[in-house]
């Protein structure tokens, strides 16, 4: 039997039986394997359709066309370009094949209430989120730091962020893509990463700009709003359907977070009266807004492309409209700024917190999701207090312990009674998730380890 033979049998024996799906013949893929008459087996063509010359592709064609005049060697190239294609094709059909069997096998399991709670990922996806929360509240306080010593500087502060982010990941993407791929990434997919960076950097910088005029309740209440776009925008554009418990978890976690706000108010430590309330208030709803659009789409991006790519589009797109943007917008800000050593400091401390940030983040939107992702955040508030009471003196109020409690439970009940893959299956993938990357924290990925565990599956890798 060819290898062909045995690699078709082996497939239909270990993956698609268990299916109860019979592999389609070689004549009924639109091509058949032809055996050369030479003592070495390892040269078998392929001919597409028939087996006449006439039903060739015209490259195959045009390469047997030149044997007369290139000899043997000609026709060894020949044979490689055809194994290469039928191995390509078949190690595609075979990765797709053992993802649908892992699928099904890990969906197949009898699973309880409480099962997704046992595995691994969910933990993950509380620690990542309390890890990303901590990070931000770092990028909070810091920019506090930059504030009390008249240092308003949002664009240009943010600019470093993006400039880590594309040093680090930039020189990933070329080794592991190769320059001609990138090229045509960016030909391709180019006006989609500078939307995403658009989006990202322009809900940075009307999210700073509102915590000047308008003050931290107001600027706080409003940024619900990014999780109101966050699953209206899922549901409409990427035929996500939640479930009343999600519904219900979401709120349960809003409510923690009101608890805090009104913690805040009752002890006066809403910073009182903005400059411009309703200037603040509207700079708040946009940015909100941007965020919500922005995280939706980002999830969308690293679904579906490798970390690495997105991340780096997001540094180098991110560098260029924020440096324009702080070279109009804080070109003023620099003359009246403080610049010294501890202010160097304190801009070193926001920018490593928040490409820590960005690094994380496709974590949490690949095993969860946008939603997950904004709803965690949440307990940012938390730990700003905590920190609070060791930098600014602030007092930890009764209500505090209490709300932060209420959001980890709302995050448990968004995950009751789900599947065991939670958030990581994404409906816009496909049922197979065909179209998904087989990165870390994927479904995908996820699926095919389950079948190399049940031997139904080779060792075909991940990417990032």
């Amino acid at each position: 039997m060819s290898s062909d033979g045995e690699l078709l049998q082996a497939i239909q024996d270990r993956v698609l039986a268990p299916l109860r799906v019979t592999a389609p013949s070689a004549h009924a893929q639109g091509y058949q394997t032809i055996n050369s008459n030479t003592p070495n087996t390892d040269t078998d063509t392929m001919a597409f359709g028939r087996s006449t010359p006439d039903n060739e592709p015209a490259s195959l064609k045009a390469i047997d066309d030149g044997v007369n005049t290139y000899g043997t060697a000609h026709a060894a190239v020949t044979t490689i370009t055809a194994k290469d294609v039928r191995a390509s094709t078949s190690s595609s059909e075979a990765e797709a094949a053992a993802v649908a069997a892992g699928l099904s096998h890990l969906e197949s399991r009898s699973t309880h209430w409480y099962s997704y709670f046992l595995t691994t990922e969910f933990w993950a996806v509380i620690a990542v989120g309390q890890l990303l929360s901590l990070c931000i509240t770092g990028t909070n306080t810091f920019t506090s730091f930059l504030a009390g010593v008249n240092t308003i500087i949002p664009a240009f502060q943010t600019l470093f962020n993006y400039a880590l982010l594309a040093i680090i990941w930039v020189p990933i993407m070329f080794y592991q893509h190769g320059a001609r791929k990138v090229g045509s990434i960016v030909l391709r997919d180019g006006w989609k990463y500078f939307i995403l960076s658009f989006l990202d950097v322009e809900g940075n910088y009307f999210t700073v700009l509102a915590y000047n005029d308008t003050n931290i309740l107001s600027a706080q209440l409003i940024n619900f709003w990014s999780i109101v776009c966050v699953v209206t925008l899922s549901f409409f554009l990427l035929r996500v359907r939640y479930r009343l418990l999600q519904v219900a978890g979401i709120l349960l976690c809003c409510g923690g977070m009101g608890v805090l706000l009104a913690s805040d108010h009752i002890t006066g430590s809403n910073g009182g009266e903005g400059r411009n309330m309703l200037r603040g208030d509207l700079f708040a709803l946009l940015g909100a807004t941007l965020y919500g659009v922005s995280n939706v789409f980002e999830e969308w991006f690293v679904s579906k492309r490798p970390v690495y790519e997105v991340l780096s589009f997001l540094g180098v797109f991110g560098v260029c409209i924020n440096g324009v943007q702080a070279a109009i917008f804080d070109r003023h800000a620099f003359e009246g700024a403080t610049w010294d050593g501890q202010v160097a400091g304190w801009l070193v401390g926001y920018t490593l917190c928040l490409c820590i940030f960005y690094s994380l983040a496709p974590l949490i939107l690949r095993m969860g999701s946008a939603a997950v992702f904004d709803v965690n955040l949440l307990t940012a508030n938390f730990w700003g207090v905590i920190i609070g009471t060791r930098v600014f003196g602030y007092v930890v109020h009764w209500m505090y312990p209490i709300a932060f409690v209420l959001i980890i439970i709302g995050l448990v009940v968004y995950f009751l009674a789900g599947s065991i893959l939670g958030d990581s299956k994404k409906p816009w993938l496909g049922d197979n998730q065909k179209d998904g990357v087989a990165g870390v924290g994927t479904a995908k990925l996820k699926a095919l380890n389950e079948a190399r565990k049940q031997g139904l599956a080779g060792g075909a890798e991940g990417q990032v």
